[in-house]
């Protein structure tokens, strides 16, 4: 069924947002009840997805007929197997050679928007797994946990480790196999164990925790540590959450009225989030580059053309002075140190990837996820990007991934991840507390600032990276996306 594009510029009133319908005058056949959501996937990826050139069932001519389309949709076996069919290359059927790792399809569109202000159902323990010397017996060990939840009330810490949930340990036989499904469960009781060199042991302590509706605030520590003549800035930022901005900034003042010099920023932690919330952070960090280019999208080539032929604005991402009507608190900083780990994603990634055409960028830690790609939220309603008039028949939405981002350079390949200027492992066996000047990362970063000798810690041979953590097995844990979308394009 042959289509053509028109592209239309559209007015916003007061908050910058973006609308497109379809034409509802085309003469298509109405959809049959049963399919309003197996259709709504398909239009919502017929019209934006990244990878869509490569989907031949996406192509514009694929069907015949509105009822040549019905038939496919009705074949595809469910919601989730047809979001699935039409993603390209997803770690669902590819697990070796993924290409989409990130698309996500929510059956209720209310738990989505929740994670974009921070809310999850969460016991406030931040875990990464391993494995033991890459086999199949896995372990968990405690990033940080979250103030005001459950487990901040329970004795639980960062670098304790646990083996097993419910007294059922988190191995199977394979090394692709394991029982996290058991981690999903709203009370559990962890066991906890002893690390040494390497090796597990059970310590005969368990903890119960149970999982509430909680909020993170993703500015976790932000403090001034005085080493001679250095006043270094110390942030641990776990988060790209929008509704905390304004906090965000707060720390920078705080680093403003110390009169900081140098400035740590731990994203180690950091899968991710608004795209917004990342190229203010960049602009804190900085300040001497507002209004310059801090990063680039590219979406598929018929929407890419569409924004390029009448809103070319709409792919840039500029440095900014401005939170709404609030001054942004800059550093105005020619160098910055950033501690990573292979859970440092998305918008974290977007960060060091904008920042360095413009200052020297330290990268301190382990390579990152290596997520370039992006996302918007798309619901079943004429526009797609808004709920305005959104469907009575289903709660569905999607977040499919609908563009990459180049920094001011036109770099943006970084899909196996950003590797670290110092590389260098987390020690479970020396771990410390985030925000302490021994703590091994930002130890080196303070060595590395202040010249002074400090012993940069090489990584522990035993030592193997996170497979997983508690946000990348988290649906939308690690993803990017844009909060506001630009105006598009009308299909008739």
């Amino acid at each position: 069924m042959k289509r053509t594009y028109k592209y239309l510029i559209l007015l916003f009133l007061g908050v910058l947002g973006f609308q497109a319908c379809d034409d509802m005058d085309d003469k298509v056949a109405s959809v049959p009840e049963g399919l309003e959501v197996e259709s709504f996937i398909y239009r919502g990826l017929n019209l934006y997805y990244l990878w869509k050139a490569d989907v031949p069932d996406l192509a514009d001519d694929r069907f015949e007929n509105q009822e040549q389309k019905n038939a496919f949709l009705a074949a595809a076996g469910g919601p989730g197997n047809l979001f699935q069919d039409l993603l390209y290359r997803p770690s669902s059927k590819f697990p070796n050679d993924p290409v989409d790792r990130f698309s996500v399809l929510f059956d209720d569109y209310v738990a989505l928007e929740n994670l974009f202000a921070g809310v999850t159902k969460n016991n406030g323990v931040d875990f990464g797994l391993k494995r033991i010397n890459g086999g199949s017996q896995v372990f968990g060990w405690v990033r940080y946990i979250i103030p005001g939840s459950d487990a901040a009330t329970k004795d639980i810490h960062r670098g304790d480790m646990f083996y097993a949930v419910d007294g059922v340990p988190l191995f199977s036989n394979s090394p692709t196999d394991d029982n996290l499904d058991l981690l999903a469960k709203e009370t559990y009781t962890l066991s906890l164990a002893d690390y040494d060199g390497g090796n597990i042991t059970p310590n005969g302590r368990t903890v119960t925790l149970t999982k509430t509706q909680l909020t993170e605030n993703p500015v976790f520590d932000a403090r001034v540590i005085t080493t001679g003549n250095h006043k270094i800035a110390y942030l641990a930022y776990n988060g790209f959450t929008a509704n905390f901005d304004s906090q965000l900034n707060d720390a920078f003042a705080q680093f403003l009225s110390a009169d900081a010099t140098d400035l740590v920023l731990d994203l180690r932690y950091n899968s991710g989030g608004s795209v917004r919330t990342a190229t203010r952070l960049a602009s804190m960090v900085t300040g001497q580059f507002n209004g310059q280019l801090f990063a680039k999208q590219q979406w598929n080539e018929e929407v890419q053309a569409a924004f390029e032929d009448m809103n070319p604005q709409a792919l840039v991402n500029n440095f900014t002075n401005s939170i709404g009507s609030t001054s942004i608190n800059s550093l105005n900083l020619t160098k910055v140190y950033i501690l990573t780990s292979r859970g440092t994603a998305s918008a974290s990634e977007l960060v060091i990837n904008g920042l360095k055409p413009y200052i020297d960028v330290v990268q301190i830690g382990d390579k990152t996820t290596g997520k370039n790609v992006g996302s918007i939220t798309l619901y079943d309603s004429p526009a797609l990007v808004n709920k305005d008039n959104v469907s009575n028949k289903h709660k569905y939405a999607m977040q499919p991934l609908v563009f990459k981002t180049t920094n001011a350079e036109g770099f943006g390949e970084y899909a196996n991840g950003l590797p670290p200027t110092v590389p260098l492992l987390e020690d479970l066996g020396n771990l410390g507390q985030l925000g302490d000047v021994n703590e091994p990362l930002l130890s080196t970063a303070i060595g590395l600032i202040t010249s002074n000798g400090r012993r940069i810690h090489q990584n522990p041979s035993d030592q193997t990276r996170d497979f997983k953590d508690s946000k990348s097995i988290r649906r939308f844990g690690t993803d990017m996306y844009l909060e506001e979308v630009p105006a598009g394009i009308v299909r008739r």
